[in-house]
């Protein structure tokens, strides 16, 4: 407590806090960070849980440095404020006084059904719940917490951290039914017109793995990144077996590939090797997980492009990579990766995962019209008009892509604000 109190005193209380404007979930870590140095810790814990569901697991999880931190005045004077810590002391501290900032609402008569529980899903949910709405959350697995509770490896998140959370949500009464999914949009049509509810937001997030379309993809020991997490998380017996002692090449540059490599180095694996297309500073891996991935003995192969799988004996023997140079910039702002003439060669791994990216589910992509078909991107299609305005709202990984948790809560608490002004008339 006293170190959390001492680093909230180096706050310079700036009038208009631009850690506050960063925050894409509008946790307003300016003021619960002055609430802190006051003492406050209940009034710190309301202003972060009332603002963000999912604040203690943000706080947690959320890259700061490039989000709230990077605005913080105090910079200027030496180390920016530790923001994410100060979040997740606020949340943990409520906990262990037994304090909880969320009520439900006075009940409106009006149901609303959520698909998906996952972050956005349930941040929604909460927001809805605490301004009366009856909210129903639709799950087709067995759990909440998305890719949070299957996919995420533990030595990133607390599983306990995370139960408490989605607890805050359930809490307020929100109900969730499992083995329920949706593969229509005339499903959802059919939960407003023959099941009673007013609204439905959608969030079933982006669970499906992009792989690679080279040659010797159907050997055996080639893992998708999230297939591969999702089985540390549920048969970690059966994947230290597998893995121990053997050579593992993980494909991929974000946070996805970080969680590969290091899970795998922690499972035994002798050597994980890191393999990609561009430059370290171009990987899209948050700063700090790719500096624990180094930490934990994981080697980065740079410049390295996969162009095929080859086998011997009838076994993987490695993949087939390139060397690349750094050409002009692409519409993403970095710097194309041009493949070096006679440079191919033989990169031996016993095991590859390929860790390069997540798109939506193709099944749940039919609930809405594909916004772009090379991204496999969900969007809904325009209103019906002043007379019949649209009930069908969308967010989270489905819509935007993969991206952090703090998008996530920020697409739920906008789509609950959506509903609430379009059924009880507000702006």
């Amino acid at each position: 407590m006293s170190q959390a109190t001492a680093e909230a005193s180096r706050c310079l209380l700036c009038h208009d806090p631009p850690c506050s404007r960063e925050c894409p979930s509008n946790t307003d870590p300016g003021k619960f960070i002055r609430q802190l140095r006051l003492l406050n810790f209940k009034g710190a814990a309301a202003t972060v849980k009332r603002n963000n569901v999912f604040g203690g697991v943000c706080g947690l999880l959320c890259p700061t440095c490039t989000l709230c931190q990077e605005g913080c005045s105090a910079a200027g004077l030496g180390e920016p404020i530790d923001i994410g810590a100060l979040q997740y002391f606020a949340v943990e501290q409520a906990w262990r006084m037994g304090f909880s900032a969320l009520q439900a609402g006075e009940p409106n008569g009006k149901r609303i059904a959520v698909v998906g529980a996952g972050p956005s899903g349930l941040c929604c949910a909460a927001e809805l719940a605490q301004e009366g709405f009856e909210v129903v959350v639709f799950e087709r697995l067995d759990a909440p917490g998305g890719v949070l509770r299957y996919v995420l490896p533990e030595h990133r998140l607390n599983p306990e951290i995370l139960l408490r959370e989605i607890e805050d949500v359930t809490a307020l009464g929100v109900e969730i039914r499992y083995g329920q999914s949706f593969e229509s949009e005339e499903e959802l049509e059919r939960l407003l017109n023959e099941e009673g509810f007013a609204a439905v937001y959608v969030a079933t997030g982006a669970w499906t793995s992009i792989t690679l379309d080279i040659p010797g993809r159907n050997l055996d020991n080639i893992f998708d990144g999230m297939s591969f997490l999702r089985q540390v998380r549920e048969q970690r017996a059966e994947t230290e077996a597998l893995l121990e002692g053997r050579s593992v090449a993980v494909i991929g540059g974000g946070d996805t590939a970080m969680d590969a490599a290091v899970s795998a180095k922690r499972c035994g694996a002798k050597d994980v090797y890191l393999l990609y297309r561009r430059s370290f500073a171009q990987m899209p891996g948050d700063d700090k997980e790719k500096h624990d991935a180094l930490s934990e003995g994981v080697h980065f192969v740079i410049l390295t492009q996969p162009v095929g799988y080859e086998a011997a004996d009838g076994k993987l023997a490695g993949v087939r990579v390139v060397r690349n140079t750094l050409g002009e910039p692409d519409p993403s702002g970095r710097r194309r990766p041009v493949a070096v003439a006679d440079s191919e060669y033989l990169f031996e791994a016993d095991i590859v995962i390929e860790a390069i990216g997540q798109k939506p589910n193709p099944k749940t992509q039919k609930l809405g019209a594909p916004q772009r078909a090379s991204a496999g991107l969900m969007k809904l299609g325009a209103s019906r008009g002043p007379k019949k305005p649209r009930r069908i709202f969308a967010g989270g990984d489905a819509v935007r892509g993969p991206s952090l948790i703090t998008h996530a809560v920020g697409d739920g608490k906008r789509a609950a604000a959506a509903i609430k002004a379009q059924l009880l008339g507000e702006k």
